[in-house]
């Protein structure tokens, strides 16, 4: 049960950053705003404001702003200059980015009171420990070395080390090139197939430094690096799922994150902040996507417009970000299903 609750929370509450974002830059641009919901479904509760009404749905997953004139219609109740449509490209660009804008900005909040108040941690691919007869120590890995390239691809934090680990193909050889003072030198590292839990995994033996500063300057420092590797790892990953690197069935849905939330909260509160922290940007970064139904589809027509000198067709959009959102239904769908059976 307290998972449960805790994954309602985390959810509700990257959802809701996200959708205050639209909110109050609507609010600044005078769109109309019809509804601010955080949930789906039926209603739970709801209030109505001076003009908008602010709903908690029963499916405490996802959430919406309704503005007038996001799709063109005809309420003759709202004045045509309060309607998303009649807007500048500019304000609508605005509108749509800052879902994904404040996402960010909590992120880097978090991140930034982590390590502050729970130290710092190192970010440098540095080995801090290597396990007796393990992969790592057959092929001469030591404590002190500083990985510096895996599978070809330059290596700056601890982030990229486990990002390039966890992409190669499941038991098979992964380079790695080490410094370990004396000048780079090349390993091919296999890891053990061993049985964990009941699952089947692949053991390299080694522990990256997780050493921790403590104070204003390190937390700064952290949040920057951090932030920025996140990012990194947002956008290979995206690019390695449209390259075939990265197989759909890899990706994980709400369920997915359940389990994540179950793991994590016994990992102690900073732990579930890092993870809320790590949610936020994975949303935000997703959401830019210039793919239709995500905000950054709607950022793509507004582009496409200033590049043509008029708007495209209202219809034509609407029908691509109908059948986009289709689309997405079905994947998630896929994804859930796929959660699921990772369970067994």
């Amino acid at each position: 049960m307290t998972t449960i609750i805790l994954f309602i929370l985390i959810l509700g509450t990257i959802i809701f950053v996200h959708e205050l974002g639209h909110f109050i830059f609507a609010k600044l641009t005078d769109v109309y705003v019809y509804e601010f919901s955080i949930g789906m479904g039926p209603k739970l509760l709801s209030k109505k404001g001076r003009e908008t009404e602010y709903c908690l749905r029963l499916i405490p997953i996802g959430g919406f702003v309704q503005l007038a004139g996001e799709e063109v219609d005809d309420d003759k109740s709202v004045p045509k200059k309060r309607k998303l449509y009649a807007k500048k490209p500019w304000q609508r660009f605005l509108v749509m980015f800052f879902g994904a804008g404040f996402n960010f900005l909590f992120a880097i909040l978090l991140l930034f009171l982590i390590a502050l108040f729970s130290g710092a941690v190192n970010l440098k691919p540095v080995i801090s420990k290597v396990e007796n007869n393990s992969a790592a120590s057959q092929v001469g890995l030591q404590k002190g070395d500083k990985v510096i390239e895996v599978n070809g691809k330059n290596v700056t934090t601890i982030d990229d080390v486990s990002l390039y680990f966890a992409i190669s193909k499941a038991g098979s050889k992964i380079d790695v090139v080490v410094d370990s003072g004396h000048g780079p030198k090349e390993v091919k590292l296999k890891p053990k197939k061993i049985k964990e839990k009941g699952k089947t995994v692949y053991h390299y033996g080694i522990t990256m430094d997780s050493s921790r500063e403590y104070g204003l300057i390190p937390a700064i420092k952290y949040t920057y690096s951090k932030t920025k590797s996140l990012f990194k790892q947002m956008a290979i990953t995206v690019g390695y799922l449209f390259t075939g690197g990265i197989k759909i069935n890899q990706l994980s849905g709400p369920v997915g994150i359940y389990s994540i939330v179950g793991e994590q909260s016994k990992s102690g509160l900073a732990n579930i902040f890092y993870l809320i922290a790590f949610l936020s940007i994975n949303v935000g970064f997703i959401n830019l996507l210039p793919l239709p139904a995500f905000d950054g589809g709607h950022i793509l027509f507004i582009l496409i417009e200033k590049i043509k000198g008029s708007p495209v067709n209202s219809r034509t959009e609407n029908m691509i970000h109908t059948v986009g959102l289709f689309l997405l239904m079905l994947l998630m769908i896929y994804i859930t299903f796929n959660d699921i059976l990772k369970l067994f």
